[in-house]
């Protein structure tokens, strides 16, 4: 068998072409820096997904939420999962970390959102590509910057040069 004949039995083809898309990771309950390394590894782990790039860890105080402070990171991946798979696998790594989700910005175990997904531009269902407050707040865009700072935020600009927007938000690298 060929190996276009193999992909296509496997449902493989080649319109599906990996994207590059940013994963943020968030946690302030538990021991939260145990858990976002465990999510990094399960993230690693997905199908039709590899890692290219995980940022350190950083402390940040919550920001429109309450609770502990935070442990944040960005994971940037090549993906040929559509943005909702994608966002459907996030989701179960969370339940699987026991996130809860009582209210709005309720303290939480485990937090993972789609930041970009290629220059895609997108509202479906509970997804908004690019999410739509990355640009405004240092826990993303300084890890995000970390690992890819020349990538452009659709209708924002180059992540490196949103960052002194952002300066006043305190961030603390973690070692």
């Amino acid at each position: 068998m060929s190996l276009e004949s193999a992909r296509h039995a496997a449902g493989c083809s080649d319109s599906a072409a990996a994207v590059r898309a940013y994963v943020g990771l968030g946690a302030n309950l538990g021991n939260a820096r145990v858990t976002l390394e465990a999510a990094l590894c399960e993230i690693a782990q997905l199908r039709r997904t590899r890692l290219v790039a995980r940022s350190s860890l950083y402390r940040t105080a919550p920001v429109d939420a309450s609770g502990p402070e935070f442990v944040n990171a960005v994971v940037e991946l090549d993906t040929t999962l559509a943005p909702g798979e994608l966002l459907d696998a996030l989701h179960a790594i969370e339940r699987a970390h026991g996130r809860e989700r009582p209210f709005r910005n309720a303290p939480r175990t485990l937090d993972l959102d789609v930041l970009l997904y290629g220059d895609r531009i997108m509202t479906a269902g509970g997804l908004r590509i690019p999410h739509p407050r990355l640009h405004e707040r240092a826990f993303v865009l300084v890890p995000l910057a970390q690992i890819a700072p020349d990538v452009t935020i659709p209708g924002r600009g180059r992540v490196a040069d949103l960052l002194p927007a952002v300066a006043h938000q305190r961030i603390e690298m973690l070692v």
